[in-house]
């Protein structure tokens, strides 16, 4: 096969390509120039060649292998995030980007009592070995630095990119068509990553052949170096799954300015959906979720609650001036886009002969009421939407039940105001779990 075919284009009757592993390659170690070792074992080498090499070579080379009993520290050095844990399996994001198993950190094939790490930038590292191909042996090659990953839904690893140079990352078949008529709306092909698993193939875990070569693409090779792997990490905004079991609750975070994107409301419905899956006492539905989708409603609603605030705060003597500052507090909801009103309901509450127990039963309502609107806050920003919730409606739920038309048993229980975050949100304090424990 001469090459890749252009997107739109025709595939060539007859498409070969052939993948066979580079022998000969010794131990790699730390400060030992790479190109020399391919060269060395690949003198055979063409224009047009692709190689594959498994990072754990590079990193060698680079000295990232470090000295460890266990590969816990190390994991949590090289970790951006914790995406997902289970017993002794972490799934983390690293600095480069990647979602992989423990942060890409390797214990096999390397001395005991040491790890070995991702390279510090695997696209600079299939460059530099390039580069160093093309002096040895005057060939212009593409190369692909592979590692190993594991994947969501499906058992078994594969090998992907994690650096790339003089290969094009992915091939864009968008705004075609195919054999009948139909257009291509989605089909972004990844090459380097089926380059990587094709490479694996020949490569094998236990050969010790850690370099495979893939001829027959010339088509795919190019002479710039190129755009590198980071265009085949998908942007966060874009991550249907962006938030794993480990951190979807950290995902929430109050979010005080909002863009002027509208909000899909059936996104905020979805929200609900995750809200009436709170727990609740004796079996009930204590949630009511009043959705202000109209702005001259959720105008009419503020400005309705503005003056009753108004009207308490001077009835408590504060100033004009006070005054005017807690009222601009409520401006994240009139700056907001969309609003929701949670409400309590207590249909299904018992009744008892004592103030004490009727109070104490209003409480488990209320808690309930509160683990709902977690809930929802929580389902918007795996929705993509940021929340800000807002005790207002709580000091004036005569005058809401009254312009939202709620009947008298719905008990407003503060306002969230939702819309597309303005700006990334500000750094939390850290938190120890440890200061808010007591153990008996």
């Amino acid at each position: 096969m001469s090459g890749i075919p252009n997107p739109g284009s025709d595939a060539p009757a007859e498409a070969r390509i052939e993948v066979f592993a580079a022998g000969g390659i010794p131990e790699v170690r730390e400060g030992d120039d790479l190109a020399a070792l391919v060269a060395a074992a690949c003198p055979g080498l063409r224009d047009g060649d692709i190689l594959v090499v498994t990072s754990k070579i590079v990193s060698k080379a680079e000295g990232r292998v470090r000295r460890a009993t266990g590969r816990a520290e190390a994991i949590e050095d090289e970790t951006v995030r914790v995406v997902a844990r289970r017993g002794e399996t972490v799934i983390a994001q690293t600095s480069h980007g990647f979602v992989m198993a423990a942060a890409g950190v390797d214990a096999s094939n390397t001395e005991p009592g040491t790890v070995v790490l991702l390279p510090a930038d695997p696209d600079a590292s299939a460059r530099a070995l390039r580069a160093g191909l093309r002096e040895r042996l005057g060939v212009s090659v593409g190369v692909v630095v592979s590692d190993t990953f594991g994947r969501p839904w499906r058992n078994g690893q594969t090998d992907l990119a994690v650096g790339v140079a003089g290969v094009p990352p992915m091939l864009d078949y968008r705004g075609g068509r195919d054999g009948h008529g139909n257009a291509l709306e989605v089909t972004l092909t990844a090459v380097a990553d089926e380059l990587a698993a094709a490479g694996d193939l020949v490569k094998g875990k236990l050969a010790g052949t850690p370099v495979a070569v893939v001829r027959g693409l010339a088509g795919a090779t190019a002479e710039e170096d190129g755009p590198g792997v980071g265009e085949m990490i998908r942007p966060s905004e874009e991550d249907m799954f962006r938030y794993g079991s480990r951190d979807v609750l950290f995902a929430r975070r109050t979010i005080r300015e909002f863009s002027s994107e509208p909000v899909d409301g059936a996104r905020v419905r979805r929200a609900v959906d995750a809200a009436i899956a709170a727990p609740a006492p004796h079996h009930t539905t204590p949630w009511r979720f009043v959705l202000l989708e109209s702005a001259e409603v959720r105008e009419k609603l503020l400005d309705a609650m503005r003056e009753a605030w108004i009207a308490d705060l001077r009835g408590d003597g504060f100033s004009e001036e006070s005054i005017a500052r807690r009222i601009k507090r409520g401006d994240v909801l009139r700056d907001a886009p969309y609003l929701a009103v949670p409400c309590l309901v207590m249909e299904g509450s018992h009744t008892y002969r004592d103030e004490r127990r009727n109070a104490a039963e209003r409480e488990m309502f209320v808690v309930a009421t509160g683990a709902g609107v977690q809930n929802f806050l929580v389902q918007l920003a795996v929705e993509g939407l940021g929340s800000a919730w807002v005790s207002s409606t709580m000091f004036c739920r005569d005058v809401v039940r009254e312009v939202l038309d709620l009947p008298a048993t719905w008990d407003p229980m503060g306002a969230v105001a939702v819309g597309h975050p303005a700006a990334p949100p500000r750094s939390r304090a850290p938190r120890k779990a440890a200061d808010f424990i007591v153990t008996r």
